[in-house]
């Protein structure tokens, strides 16, 4: 399957459409944790075993996002793209037969290992071709796309429980709702394999800078680089802070406000993910957007020092006051989503275009490796105060304090990064040579 070379007139801003359509399909990872209460019902799950596919999922995210970036740059996004639709939608279908024979394995292996590597593959499918489409706005471009992939539990999380109040929260109930998104999410990401393009030249805007202007490094040297592996403790400090909330996000506003006068029920828990959604998609456009302005580094600065702070009030203050709970909580989200967008062009800032969708893949292990940290910290610290005896806020309190010690961390390793050395730039012969490949292409495929 040949890249999609786009005709003469071709416009750019059909390229994010098309992103979109694969990043809100997958972005669905992030409404598990409403799936997380009827599966333990159902199924007689511990909350920690309740994360299983999706701790799964996200390494089986960074694993195959890792060893396939350089793939994908060779093969385009459609190809990508076609491999994460068949991927994506077969974990659902594998998910809704475990859960229809109540074989818990199956829902492991299907969204969390086959679903998993579609989630890595179509993570990455259309960042680079985004970075070469929008050499003058990077971060505004991959914010648009990746702010697809924050936001789909916009729409997964109310229409996922609507369905499991619709079919029943009982394992027959839940396959059912598993069989709906898988076949739902088949065609609408079909409608990106379909639609992308890529540049003809390296410069297809008038006026704007080549993509492949500047120093260029190539994958494999990247990760040689010290400032590859700063930025790598970077994303994972940053995600694991914040995906230990997004994942248990239901149960824990529950929890939090279990003994108070206005307890949060069930509908108003799945809201609050939804609206943990609405903030983790703006801060992706929002904060990337601002990076293009203020700079890569500046604007980690924000993530990780203002996320500590917020974390800080949550721990301190959390309990006695809703608002400040949600308005923290969804602050730490924007941060979160907005680590994830800017991440691209920091790489491009960092290692050029040359092969900065093969870089970004391998930088994804960080995701891998933080969507193990984050869910294991909190739910194996709650589940063990609870079997202490503890209840409401106190099953979270070291959870957060040790969520700030790792911002900390992340943000002594931003200060760390430096331009990267010239003995690992890439010839320019060589960069030349692969920036002629597109235009040996067909026009349309």
């Amino acid at each position: 399957m040949s890249p999609p070379v786009a005709p003469p007139g071709w416009s750019r801003w059909l390229v994010p459409p098309a992103a979109l359509s694969v990043h809100l399909s997958i972005g669905q990872a992030y409404a598990w944790s409403v799936f997380k209460p009827p599966l333990e019902s159902a199924l007689g799950l511990s909350g920690t075993q309740s994360a299983l596919p999706f701790q799964l999922g996200i390494v089986m995210l960074g694993l195959s996002a890792a060893f396939g970036g350089t793939l994908v740059e060779r093969r385009g996004p459609r190809w990508a793209m076609t491999v994460a639709l068949v991927c994506f939608s077969a974990g659902f279908l594998l998910s809704a037969l475990g859960a229809a024979t109540e074989q818990y394995w199956l829902i492991v292996l299907g969204y969390g290992f086959v679903g998993g590597i579609g989630l890595g593959i179509g993570y990455i499918s259309p960042v680079s071709t985004l970075i070469k489409w929008f050499p003058d706005r990077p971060g505004m471009a991959t914010g648009i796309a990746i702010m697809g992939f924050g936001g789909g539990a916009l729409i997964a999380s109310p229409w996922s429980a609507r369905m499991l109040e619709s079919f029943g929260d009982d394992s027959s109930g839940i396959a059912l709702a598993f069989l709906v998104h898988g076949l739902t999410y088949a065609v609408f990401m079909t409608l990106g394999v379909l639609l992308v393009r890529v540049p003809r030249t390296a410069r297809p805007v008038r006026g704007a800078p080549s993509a492949l202007a500047g120093p260029q490094v190539s994958a494999r040297g990247a990760v040689r680089t010290p400032q590859f592996w700063c930025l790598w403790v970077v994303l994972c400090m940053n995600v694991t802070a914040g995906i230990g909330i997004l994942e248990k996000a239901a149960p824990m506003i529950t929890d939090f406000f279990a003994g108070t006068s206005t307890p949060v029920s069930a509908t108003a828990a799945a809201g609050f993910v939804a609206l943990l959604s609405a903030a983790n998609m703006a801060g992706r456009i929002g904060w990337s957007s601002a990076s293009d302005l203020i700079g890569r580094k500046n604007v980690y600065r924000v993530y990780l020092g203002a996320g500590a702070a917020m974390y800080a009030l949550i721990a301190l203050f959390g309990d006695s006051s809703k608002p400040l709970f949600v308005l923290c909580a969804l602050v730490i989200l924007s941060f979160y989503g907005g680590g994830f967008a800017t991440a691209p062009a920091y790489l491009k800032d960092l290692f050029g275009t040359y092969q900065v969708g093969a870089i970004h893949g391998r930088l994804l292990t960080a995701w891998s490796t933080a969507g193990v940290l984050g869910p294991l910290i909190v739910n194996w610290i709650a589940d063990r105060r609870e079997e202490a005896g503890h209840h409401g806020s106190s099953l979270y309190a070291l959870s957060l304090v040790i969520m700030i010690g790792l911002l900390a961390v992340g943000f002594a390793a931003n200060e760390l990064v430096r331009p990267v050395h010239p003995r690992h730039h890439v010839p320019r012969a060589e960069i030349q040579e692969a920036a002629d490949v597109p235009r040996q292409q067909p026009e349309s495929a």
